[in-house]
């Protein structure tokens, strides 16, 4: 009971400080005569990447405001500047302390491991494969939010592709055994490490001064955030196949949902599902843009052209990243996650990717 009620002040004091960094909502117009706008505050996804600033911050600033004619008003932060914790983001919004939040899934899967079925390593080399997987999934991972954490699920997002850049020529996946590669997560590093290189979990931020100084020697990142903080001036090889993608949830307390009116709930899920349809498109396009930037092809628009050379998916690397998944992604996840996640992935994706999980 003393810890719930220290935890309960702890997370009024952190609510404090996050709504003291929301910024004014700008020109908002009156709502209809003699109706009080309703007023949401939102935690988004990460600051700075063009999820955040080309579509989530407009669409709850800006658009829904002008949808709803003016009855509804949005703030929104990123999380990563809201002196929030990713891994607590979750806990929070269970507590109502944030009523809509952005959750990444990898980021929680530490505590949720079933959470983050979705994106394991190697699972959805391409975005095809990865539509297929959230649409098999979507239902489960709804009644997972909903029965632990008393979370409303409103859509799911994605970063584009991550994939492998190396500082030396390599040909597929088998080529990159005894190198050294910065990874982001215990299942990435579990995937490379049966690949026979050795993993080094680095921030995204210190990945270029990582491969300069020779820590690393390949990196797995996005394809356009590689471009934006340089990787194509210090490596010279790409991989084209996803290893990981980034995906996050969006969701709102149940009790914050239920307590806005039922024009306002339809309304928003109508709105968020565009918005999570514009997010999924901008994706697949800057999962191919990023790829053109940094290999110098004429249909790079929005990166800067490099000289990097496109390492295609070839049939070995299809052999080998189900070797992967069968023999060291799933058992290393099952280990974490027991045997309900055993249940998820054969009920619900074994019999499409014709993977399937054992609890040894």
């Amino acid at each position: 009971m003393v810890r719930s009620v220290i935890h309960r002040i702890a997370s009024a004091a952190l609510l404090g400080g996050f709504l003291a960094l929301l910024p004014a909502f700008p020109g908002a117009q009156p709502a209809p005569q003699g109706e009080t706008p309703i007023r949401l505050k939102i935690v988004g996804g990460l600051a700075d990447v063009s999820q955040y600033v080309r579509y989530e911050e407009p669409f709850w600033r800006q658009h829904l405001q002008e949808v709803s004619g003016g009855r509804l008003r949005a703030e929104i932060a990123p999380f990563d500047r809201s002196g929030i914790r990713a891994q607590e983001m979750l806990a929070l919004m269970r507590l109502g302390v944030v009523p809509f939040g952005t959750v990444l899934l990898a980021v929680v899967s530490t505590e949720e491991p079933e959470f983050n079925a979705v994106d394991l390593p190697v699972v959805n080399p391409d975005m095809a494969a990865l539509r297929q997987t959230i649409a098999l999934y979507r239902p489960h991972l709804e009644a997972l939010l909903a029965e632990r954490y008393d979370v409303e699920l409103l859509g799911i997002y994605t970063y584009p592709a991550q994939v492998v850049f190396c500082k030396a020529p390599f040909s597929g996946l088998s080529g990159l055994a005894g190198r050294r590669i910065r990874t982001s997560s215990v299942g990435q590093s579990e995937m490379f490490a049966a690949l026979g290189a050795t993993p080094v979990v680095i921030p995204f931020g210190e990945t270029l001064a990582a491969l300069r100084s020779g820590v690393v020697e390949c990196a797995v990142t996005g394809t356009l955030s590689a471009n934006s903080i340089g990787l194509h001036e210090v490596t010279t090889h790409v991989h084209a196949m996803a290893i990981t993608w980034g995906l996050s949830v969006f969701g709102a307390n149940r009790a914050a949902w239920q307590a806005l009116p039922e024009w306002a709930r339809t309304l928003i899920r109508e709105e968020v599902g565009k918005l999570e349809q514009e997010i999924w498109q901008a994706a697949e396009v800057e999962t191919g843009e990023g790829l053109a930037c940094n290999t110098g092809q004429g249909n790079c628009a929005t990166g800067r052209r490099g000289t990097m050379t496109l390492v295609p998916v070839s049939p070995a690397d299809e052999t080998r990243r189900l070797r992967l998944l069968t023999e060291s992604v799933l058992p290393g996840w099952v280990r974490r996650c027991g045997e309900a996640c055993v249940d998820a992935w054969n009920t619900r994706l074994a019999p499409a990717l014709g993977v399937a999980a054992r609890n040894d």
